[in-house]
């Protein structure tokens, strides 16, 4: 029997998946901000800064956020070999493919059905990066590869061809459902529209009457038309007839939607399409974007150094070209997601566009890019990017959060146990987030902590509870509603209690994941080692391999050279057998 295979991308260790911890997130109140005042009702109070490891905080965000986001944009590492002052993304070609699958598939699963992701990456990884996201996304979701001209002048010292552009990846979540916003007109295409003869239902353009099929495909096209100005009769070319059928032209005539020229006498109509009639107020992207339409990176750092960065980030994306994904995208009030936060130029478009954003940034530059930039779009003083043209006066806010540590460390026995910086609280909704409950802890009855369903429910405590304790709990839950309970420790049956799932604490939840792990980012820092060359059995062994050795026995000497000889084969450049000379 032939195997079913697939086509797929491979690489050294893709095999290997990490076993993420689900961490809780802890608010800062002192770096999170919002406005002085409420600027209108549509102001929104509860964006998310995340500080942290992206692929934690992915993780972290799952249970709450799955299905839920409508545009994601990242703009990772793209494992260039450079070493920037804020991202070291030099990784090796296979370490950057399982790092990054691994966040894309939690991207996935927080898109909404609706949703789309944009990626941006340069040519070193973009053709690979395109298999992988055709392998996660499924090949059938893949929308474009849209082309940003991101210097708007060549490199003179380029050595090959200088680079000007970067790629732009877009999938959609079910490319069956997703669909494009329109991008606003704009001034220089309303001016194509003129009213030469002061039409009064305004300005118009004119467009072609023929189509490109022939008399012998479209026969009912064929046909003689009359001149109203000149009388004469009109047939069109064969090879090129009209583009609508005699009864569509009569409506035509009725309506006053052919133009014969200036003077009347063209020898074939025009159409005329009105402004106000157009069926789209908006006009169609293109896949390709010139930096005069959404800017390049000297705009970008024009931005960041007008908001005062003591040192400009080294790979921004201008606010323009934000606004053009966020504008195609999403809709005002939708959630946009940037897991690789860099400057926070997603943040930033997506406050003054009226979207609602998470962002996620581990480098220390979310302390001195991100927060200060945020708070300056919030207080309306930030003048620059995309403020005019969205008219953003300022309002809102956003909530920061960190990562909660890991919630087992080891003591020094060497045994996992209740990490001592979680008090009750952060344990009890980190275990509802380990078992798969909502943290809803209850203000009445101290046993309701999470629930998963209306009559599910789960209770945390680090006790050790009695037979007494259990029977209290049974009785109170009822035998309509079931209880998972996470204790040090319990006397009785379980059994007794059908009511109750007893689980003890950290057993219950050792073998879930891994723990203490808090760095996973795209640093070469954090690599694993490479494994130790093995040694090669045929390589002469250095003399200090022999310096503790005993006297070699003449005979065993003979007998390896032997069995290197049988392993190698027989020299090229060695005598033959029978002249070797005794």
């Amino acid at each position: 029997m032939i195997k079913h295979q697939k086509l797929e991308l491979t690489w050294i260790g893709k095999e290997n998946r990490p076993r993420l911890e689900p961490r809780i997130l802890l608010e800062n109140a002192e770096k999170s901000y919002h406005a002085a005042e409420r600027r209108s009702d549509k102001d929104i109070f509860d964006n998310r800064l995340i500080f942290g490891d992206n692929l934690l905080a992915l993780k972290a965000l799952e249970q709450e956020f799955t299905g839920k986001v409508k545009c994601i944009f990242i703009d990772p590492p793209y494992n260039t070999g450079s070493a920037f002052t804020h991202y070291d993304d030099g990784v090796e070609h296979s370490i950057w493919l399982s790092l990054m699958r691994d966040r894309l598939e939690l991207l996935r699963r927080l898109l909404s059905d609706d949703g789309s992701i944009w990626i941006t990456i340069d040519d070193n990884e973009a053709h690979y990066l395109k298999v992988l996201c055709d392998e996660i996304f499924g090949r059938n979701n893949f929308v474009a590869n849209v082309i940003w001209q991101k210097k708007y002048a060549p490199a003179n010292d380029a050595i090959w061809l200088s680079d000007s552009h970067d790629h732009l990846l877009l999938f959609a979540k079910n490319k069956a459902v997703w669909r494009p916003n329109p991008l606003a007109r704009t001034s220089e295409q309303n001016s194509l529209y003129k009213n030469p003869d002061d039409d009064p239902r305004g300005p118009w353009m004119s467009d072609n009457y023929t189509c490109a099929k022939s008399a012998d495909e479209r026969p009912n096209l064929y046909y003689e038309i009359t001149n109203p100005n000149t009388g004469e009769k009109i047939w069109p070319k064969r090879t090129r007839v009209w583009g609508y059928d005699r009864s569509a032209h009569e409506r035509h005539i009725a309506d006053g939607l052919l133009y014969w020229g200036k003077d009347g006498t063209n020898s074939t109509p025009r159409f005329k399409k009105f402004l106000n009639q157009l069926r789209s107020s908006g006009r169609v992207a293109t896949t390709i974007w010139l930096h005069a339409e959404v800017g390049h990176t000297q705009d970008a750092n024009r931005e960041q150094q007008a908001l005062g960065a003591m040192t400009p980030f080294s790979t921004p994306k201008p606010e323009a070209l934000l606004s053009r994904i966020v504008e195609i995208g999403s809709q005002r009030g939708d959630l946009v997601l940037d897991s690789f936060a860099g400057s926070g130029t997603t943040g930033a478009v997506s406050q003054k566009m009226g979207r609602r954003w998470i962002m996620i940034e581990l480098g220390d530059h979310i302390h001195s890019h991100i927060i200060p930039r945020m708070r300056k779009v919030i207080a309306g003083a930030d003048p620059g990017g995309v403020t005019e043209a969205t008219e953003w006066k300022g309002g809102g806010g956003f909530r920061y959060y960190r990562l909660a540590p890991s919630l087992l460390e080891v003591d020094r026995f060497g045994n996992h146990v209740i990490s001592r910086e979680y008090n009750a609280a952060m344990l009890t909704e980190a275990m509802c987030k380990l078992m798969g409950f909502r943290y809803e802890p209850s203000e009445e009855t101290y046993w309701l902590q999470g629930r998963s369903t209306e009559t599910d429910f789960l209770y945390t405590t680090t006790q050790t509870l009695s037979r007494q304790q259990l029977e209290s709990l049974s009785e109170e839950v009822g035998p309509k509603r079931s209880l998972l309970v996470c204790c040090s420790a319990f006397r009785g049956k379980a059994a007794d209690f059908p009511n109750l799932t007893l689980r003890k604490i950290p057993l219950a939840v050792l073998s879930r994941c891994e723990w203490g792990k808090d760095d996973y980012s795209l640093n070469v820092a954090n690599l694993p080692k490479a494994p130790e060359p093995k040694a090669d059995p045929l390589a002469p062994e250095s003399e200090s391999a022999h310096a503790d050795r005993p006297p070699a026995n003449p005979a065993d000497a003979k007998k390896r050279r032997a069995k290197r000889a049988a392993q190698v084969g027989p020299s090229l450049f060695a005598p033959a057998e029978d002249e070797v000379q005794a």
